[in-house]
This record gives structure tokens, C-alpha cells and sequence, in this order.
């Protein structure tokens, strides 16, 4: 893509918009960026650009902004129906996002990996699993570093991680991964797909530019991921903590086993998981098959899985104080999410719940609720609908998360656990589910101990 003398607009002034701009001006692009929050909101982003000769419009998008541009570069939170970007595409104007700005830049091998959940973890697993096996890997997208930013770290030999979501894989043209993963697909962000269908329909666009000689790995025990490999031409592997497959990572007799056409091979036992949870053991096998595909070796694999940390705002363990555990999933964004953090405990759960609905379903979370919950604690602007729609345990409208940290310690005895696994977006009370985990653990680290 030649981009100098271009005029290019980058809509969105989050990290990828930010990382964007920078990248195009680089190349000699005249950049504008556009987003529709006050400059304030935007903190040091805007000195920054200005500085590199970047225009920045603030406060809304202006109708002449959009128009005579070569390019309109789209960050991942900027719907893609928008008005004025319907609008552009009918004049002829070309409109991608930054992962497919970077797609077209970055040399070496792509993994890109999605799902409802797990997203995360399997991304910074097979990062470190490629890089054990001693080859330079870097690792980015969806999970903090924006695609565009790892170009000038990647050489043609370098295997590039990707976590993508969504949003960033309804704006691809050229994205192709050598192998893409599907975790799991259950429903969220209904709130901007509309529909379940057109969900799983932006996730299967991970596979839309895949060749015969790339990869495909998919959960089978997934009803959606099982009929989303249709929607590919790549070899298709899959993964499986309930049964046996032809080809893929399966657990035989507490065993992690690889099959594929060269034959079996037992990688690990189950055991040596460090991470808490059934859905753990589905990421840990989806990134052991990456790692076999990618010709890691064995003993490498093994490694990188044994000496693996949770991830931050993942299930994380917190602290112990007066003999209650406290756990911080502030990533559990959906209700699923929410369940496997659930299914991760035997009982006597205190449950923070409550954020920013995303046109959620939590009268799913109900026999959960009944088995393993002590006391729900909502927070939040989905509070209301959450306590209209859950049933079991007591439920205390605690407003923040804070007054619901203290409740739940207040409440707690010795052997219980106090979770946060809120199964909302974050937006309504902070700036992204990092934060809300951060305050989370402030609140923990307050604690009379």
C-alpha cells in the first residue's frame, strides 16, 4: 500500500487510532484524526500529535472531514455503520480498520486468535510457547499493543501474535493469518451486532482469506465453532477437553495429546496446568496446538505451559485476608465469561456483578447462582436489570465497586471466596475493564487485615 501524499483520516483517538496515525505520517500520509469526545478526554494524545504535523478535529466528526479522502483508517470502538462512514464507502472512499492496516505491512507468519473469551490468555500463552521454542515472536492486537506498532519489530521471520476481536475483524480486506484460532463463541456485544448470527458472522471473517496450506483451530466442543469450520479453506484442527479427535489437542488418561497426520504425540499432563479452570485447560490446549502446528518442539510446549502466570484481571488471584480468597476476572466482560469464572470455584462465592450491559442474557447464570453463590453483590448501570433477572442468592445493590469489595469482606467467613466476575463492559464506571480490576485490588489492599 503506497501511502505517501495520501490524505488519510483515522477515526477513533483510542491506542490503535493514536498508533495509526503516527505509523501513516510515517509513511508520508497527510493524516487527520477525528473522534467525537472533548479534547480533555483525550489527555496527552493530542500535544503529541500536533506535534507531528497530525490535524485534530475533537468534540464530533465534521461532514466535510470525511469527504475527498484516499483512505479512512477506523479505530475497533467506532461502529462501522455510522453514518458518515456509510456515506464515504457509497462515494467510493476506502474504509479498513488498523489490524487491516497493519495486515498489510507486517512480514512473517500471522496467528490471530478470537472467541467470546480466553482471547487473552491464549495469546500471551502461544507467545511464550513460540518464544520458548527460540524463535522471535511478537504479540499484540486486541490484548494492549496495537497491531500497527509491531511492523517495525517484525522481520519476515517473526511469528506475530494477534488477538483480534470483533470489531477489528469487520473491517478486514487482505487480513490473512497463517493460523487462526476460534476459542468458543457465545453471545455478546449484541449491544453492537444486533444479533447473535451477525456476531458469529464478524468472528468467522478470521478465516475469510485463508489458503489451503494455512490453519484453522477450532474448539469441538463448541456447537458454533463446529459449524464455523465450514467457513474455511484451511486445514482445519481442532481441540477438545471431552473427547478424542482425529486431529488435534485432547486430554487421554490426564494426558495433553497431539494428533495430526505424522501421528500422535503426549505433550504434557493435564496436571501441570497452572491455571484455575475447565475454560484454562480449553486455552492451554488450543495454544498447544498452535505450538505443534508451528513446529515448536515438545519440550519447549511443556515449558512454557508449566511456568505460565495468569494473566492480570484473568481469574487473578488477589489476596487471602482473614482467610477468604479474593479474585479479580474484571475481564469477564460477558455472561459466559462469568460462568467459567463461576465453574472455576466449588462454592460459597461472593459474586460481584454489574457494569455496562451488552444486551445481556443473566437469568443464564441462574443455576450457577443457586449452586456455588452465597451473595451477589450489583454495581452499576445493569444493576436493575441483573437483579430483575437473577434468582438464589441474596442480592445487595452496593452502587460502586468499592462498597461492594467492603460488603462482601464484611459478609465473608473463613473458606469463602469473593469474586469479581461482572460479566458487563466496564464503560459505565471506568475507562476499561483494567481499571475496574486495578480498583478492585486497591479496594482488596484496604482491607483491615
Amino acid at each position: 500500500m503506497e501511502l505517501k501524499d495520501k490524505r488519510v483520516l483515522v477515526v477513533g483517538l483510542g491506542k490503535s487510532g493514536v498508533a495509526s496515525a503516527l505509523f501513516l505520517k510515517d509513511q508520508g500520509a497527510q493524516v487527520t484524526v477525528s473522534d467525537s469526545k472533548h479534547p480533555d478526554q483525550l489527555g496527552k494524545e493530542i500535544p503529541l500529535l500536533l506535534d507531528r504535523g497530525i490535524a485534530v478535529e475533537t468534540g464530533g466528526h465534521g461532514e466535510r472531514t470525511f469527504g475527498g479522502q484516499d483512505l479512512i483508517v477506523v479505530s475497533p470502538g467506532v461502529p462501522v455503520d455510522a453514518p458518515s462512514l456509510v456515506q464515504s464507502r457509497a462515494l467510493g472512499e476506502k474504509v479498513i480498520g488498523e489490524i487491516e492496516l497493519a495486515a498489510q505491512f507486517l512480514r512473517g507468519p500471522i496467528v490471530a486468535i478470537t472467541g467470546s473469551n480466553g482471547k487473552t490468555t491464549t495469546t500471551t500463552l502461544v507467545g511464550e510457547i513460540v518464544a520458548a521454542g527460540g524463535r522471535p515472536a511478537v504479540v499484540g492486537g486486541n490484548i494492549g499493543t496495537p497491531a500497527i506498532s509491531l511492523v517495525e519489530q517484525a522481520s519476515s521471520g517473526t511469528t506475530v501474535v494477534l488477538e483480534v476481536s470483533s470489531f477489528q475483524l469487520e473491517t478486514i480486506e487482505t487480513f490473512r493469518p497463517k493460523v487462526a484460532v476460534v476459542l468458543n463463541v457465545t453471545p455478546d456485544h449484541l449491544d453492537r451486532h444486533r444479533t447473535f448470527a451477525a456476531y458469529v458472522d464478524a468472528k468467522a471473517r478470521i478465516f475469510e482469506n485463508q489458503l489451503k496450506d494455512d490453519f484453522a483451530v477450532l474448539n469441538a466442543d463448541d456447537p458454533t465453532c463446529v459449524e464455523m469450520a465450514r467457513r474455511t479453506s484451511a486445514q482445519v484442527f481442532w481441540f477438545s477437553r471431552k473427547k478424542e479427535l482425529n486431529q488435534g489437542t485432547f486430554v487421554h488418561d490426564g494426558q495433553i495429546v497431539f494428533r495430526g497426520p505424522g501421528g500422535q504425540q503426549e505433550v504434557m499432563l493435564a496436571s501441570e496446568i497452572p491455571l484455575k479452570g475447565d475454560h484454562n485447560l480449553e486455552n492451554v490446549l488450543a495454544a498447544v496446538c498452535v505450538g505443534m502446528l508451528l513446529d515448536c518442539p515438545v519440550p519447549a510446549i511443556r515449558a512454557a505451559v508449566k511456568n505460565f502466570k495468569a494473566v492480570e484481571h484473568r481469574l487473578e488471584f488477589v489476596a487471602r485476608v482473614k482467610g477468604v480468597e479474593y479474585y479479580n476476572d474484571s475481564k469477564a466482560t460477558n455472561v459466559d465469561a462469568t460462568i467459567k469464572a463461576l465453574e472455576s470455584f466449588t462454592g460459597n462465592i461472593h459474586l460481584i456483578l454489574g457494569g455496562k450491559d451488552k444486551g445481556s442474557d443473566y437469568s443464564v447464570l441462574n443455576d450457577l447462582l443457586k449452586q456455588r453463590v452465597k451473595r451477589v453483590y450489583t454495581i452499576g448501570a445493569a444493576a436493575a436489570k441483573i437483579e430483575s433477572e437473577i434468582q438464589g442468592p441474596p442480592i445487595l445493590r452496593a452502587e460502586v465497586l468499592e462498597n461492594a469489595v467492603k460488603s462482601a469482606a464484611s459478609a465473608a467467613v473463613a473458606g469463602d471466596v469473593v469474586l469479581l466476575a461482572p460479566a458487563c463492559a466496564s464503560f459505565d464506571q471506568f475507562k476499561n475493564y483494567e481499571e475496574r480490576g486495578k480498583v478492585f485490588k486497591q479496594a482488596v489492599a484496604s482491607l483491615p487485615s
